[in-house]
């Protein structure tokens, strides 16, 4: 079983008149296990094969050879699912819209159909997210992750497609996000990757997109536990001012917070592996 413990550094006197006070909660897991120890797990790669992905023809070859990886890290047991990311979401591995129970066939046969990966069409990243939640919906219970590649930004999807899809998809599975290339945005990605618990990031060269990818798969292969919530509780007649995760990255997650009593709001963190995480917290407290 997982043993979390938490360490919390303040300073715990005020100036006169002062209301602010803020603290940092260190959060440690050990004895995580891995991911499925549990319970199941599931796993969605979403490959970008937009028409961008093949200028140069570099990147689409290393989305290739990236997906292999990822494939590669997935345990034995695993639920999981390949799709190609364009005007549509297309499943590549199965051919069904559903998942498939990872295996040495299963994992031989989505290796075959990631190597004939071709691009074209548009970016309609919104789709995509639907299209993952739609199969981890098949897979009530698991442990959800997905990795999602893009080189571009959203084109000929409606601006409102992406925040419905996102909040269709919150709670569901986490997913950590990879630009490649120099003309995906920013913000979209972050976007994803805040209101899904996962991470964002650049790969600057194609070349070093299959490390990035098995450090991906290995990492929420490690997370044995799928699902943790940070409670704070403030005193009556305080105000719960922020909580934002500090290190390793840094993430407000105020705004995920659910009031699960008068005094105490809870906080999902996601997944955890043996780890630390770093969270400030501030609050209001009365003049006293």
């Amino acid at each position: 079983m997982a043993d979390f413990t938490a360490e919390v550094f303040q300073n715990e006197y005020l100036a006169e008149g002062a209301t602010d006070t803020h603290a940092v909660v260190s959060v440690s897991c050990a004895n995580a296990g891995m991911a499925g120890a549990s319970g199941e797990v599931a796993e969605v790669i979403i490959v970008d094969t937009s028409g961008s992905m093949d200028m140069p023809p570099a990147k689409i070859a290393a989305a290739r050879r990236a997906a292999k990886v990822a494939i590669g890290e997935i345990v034995d047991g695993a639920w999981f699912a390949v799709l190609s990311g364009h005007s549509v979401a297309q499943m590549v591995y199965p051919a069904h819209p559903g998942m498939a129970k990872m295996s040495e066939v299963t994992r031989a046969e989505a290796l075959t159909k990631v190597a004939h990966l071709r691009s074209g069409g548009a970016t309609a990243i919104g789709a995509w997210i639907n299209a993952a939640t739609e199969l981890f919906e098949q897979t009530a219970g698991a442990q959800c992750h997905a990795i999602l590649l893009t080189d571009g930004k959203i084109e000929g999807e409606d601006s409102l497609v992406l925040p419905n899809a996102l909040r269709s998809a919150a709670g569901k599975f986490q997913c950590d996000c990879r630009g490649i290339g120099q003309d995906w945005v920013v913000d979209e990605l972050r976007e994803i990757s805040t209101a899904l618990l996962g991470t964002v990031d650049i790969v600057a060269k194609p070349d070093d997109l299959e490390a990035d990818f098995e450090a991906m798969m290995r990492t929420a292969m490690s997370r044995g536990v799928g699902d943790a919530r940070l409670r704070v509780w403030t005193p009556q007649g305080s105000e719960l001012l922020f909580v934002r995760q500090v290190a390793p990255s840094v993430e407000d997650i105020t705004s995920r917070g659910v009031q699960v009593s008068p005094l105490v709001r809870e906080f999902p963190t996601g997944a955890w592996s043996d780890e630390s995480r770093d969270y400030h917290v501030a609050g209001k407290v009365p003049v006293a």
